[in-house]
């Protein structure tokens, strides 16, 4: 028997669990300060809700499964559609605009990938009845507010700013068939990760010619807004949102964090406006995050029209980054106080006084069972322990608790009752 956990699964073992909690503290921080509310979902889904988008890579990639009723279900592969149903099933009763955040566990069967495994926690953040250009600035905000509390800065990560509709409007400049945008999408999403023969290929087989393959192609040149209205003949509608939301980010101190870049597509077809997505600067990793504007997704669903923007966040690849530059904060273990006994008769003093502590809201690690000194000290400081306090027969019997600061070595007693007001930094 094999005791690794499934291919492409994980544990978490304390120290790694510690390194997990701490990034969920910065998204979940930053969330609350942007004003976003917490729900979430079911991990199992109806499999037909997550493949009523259609025709997607991650349809193939679902971990589907019918249950003992023989209804087909699925784990979530996103959290998106979830939202999407939730939002539908009490969208007359809800106050608009959203602005909501979960930290979901995501399964997806793939090839992994550096940066990429089978199942993932992933932050999400939506805002939902919203369609001024506010609403992407606060979801970046607040992811890029996130990654500051990690302690990266511009000189560690970029966001980079596409949009779905200026691409469609090139597409369409280039008299293409709107039919086969989406495929288009696709294929260019997928540049940079496959060679350029893949990519001509794929684009032969949804029926392009190698002309009009050289057109599209040429559109990846563009580097800037002023290229892409050069190209248009001038300024339309969705160059000036993206040169609005430019501005927006520089107002809010985030402008040194902001690119625009043409390949920027995002690969699921429910995106409609601007996307975006965010690279270590030197990219050796996939994407930390991404995500764009949806306006489509719940009325294709059943429900009724609404803006939507949200973002992706996923823990693999912003923990793989922050072991790359060493910023992992100490995940040692907190702990106030160890507290140990030298025999049985002891026992019911050590219990007060851990309770004591612990109602006084310290972090306290009660010994188990008797033992000697040196040999509770020892773990006392392996614990990671601040204080340690070992009760003998005579302290039990003045009732005076022992407390060592174990970071400076110095000891002192004090009476159990004084506890109760002593101050410990």
């Amino acid at each position: 028997m094999k005791f690794a956990p499934p291919r492409g699964m994980r544990d978490f073992y304390p120290e790694d669990l510690r390194r997990r909690n701490a990034l969920f503290d910065a998204w979940r921080n930053a969330a609350l300060k942007y004003g976003f509310e917490e729900y979430d979902a079911p991990v199992v889904e109806t499999e037909e809700l997550l493949i009523r988008k259609g025709g997607e890579e991650i349809v193939n990639q679902i971990y589907s499964f019918a249950d003992k009723s023989g209804r087909r279900l699925a784990l979530r592969p996103e959290m998106t559609p979830s939202l999407a149903r939730i939002v539908i099933d009490r969208q007359k009763m809800l106050t608009l605009p959203l602005k909501w955040f979960s930290i979901p566990q995501c399964f997806r069967y793939e090839r992994m990938t550096k940066g990429r495994k089978r199942e993932h926690y992933q932050w999400n953040l939506d805002i939902v009845g919203e369609e001024g250009l506010l609403a992407e600035v606060e979801v970046l905000g607040a992811a890029i507010t996130a990654l500051q509390s990690l302690g990266l800065t511009h000189q560690h990560f970029q966001v980079r700013i596409g949009s779905r509709a200026i691409l469609a409007d090139l597409y369409r400049s280039l008299g293409l068939t709107a039919d086969k945008f989406m495929a288009v999408c696709l294929v260019l999403d997928k540049m940079e990760k496959i060679p350029p023969e893949v990519t001509h290929q794929m684009l032969t087989d949804e029926g392009f010619s190698d002309a009009e393959i050289q057109k599209v192609l040429s559109l990846m040149s563009i580097k800037t807004i002023a290229d892409v209205e050069a190209q248009l003949g001038g300024a339309t509608e969705n160059t000036r949102d993206v040169n609005e939301l430019l501005a927006l980010m520089k107002a809010s101190g985030l402008a040194e964090y902001i690119v625009y870049d043409i390949s920027i597509i995002r690969g699921l077809s429910y995106y409609t406006g601007i996307v975006f997505e965010a690279f270590d600067t030197n990219r050796k990793f996939r994407a930390i995050f991404g995500g764009g504007r949806y306006d489509n997704l719940l009325s294709s669903l059943g429900g009724e029209s609404l803006p939507c923007v949200g973002l992706g966040f996923g823990d693999v690849v912003v923990q793989e980054l922050l072991a790359d530059l060493g910023k992992f904060q100490d995940d040692s273990q907190t702990l106030d106080f160890a507290v140990g006994f030298m025999t049985e008769n002891e026992r019911p003093f050590a219990i007060q006084t851990a309770t004591l502590l612990r109602n006084r809201d310290y972090q306290v690690s009660l010994s188990l069972k008797s033992e000697r000194a040196k040999k509770f000290f020892n773990q006392a400081n392996r614990s990671g322990a601040h204080y340690a306090i070992y009760l003998g027969p005579d302290e039990a019997a003045q009732q005076l608790v022992g407390i060592k600061d174990l970071r400076k070595g110095e000891q002192k007693h004090l009476p159990l009752n004084d506890l109760k007001n002593e101050t410990f930094a």
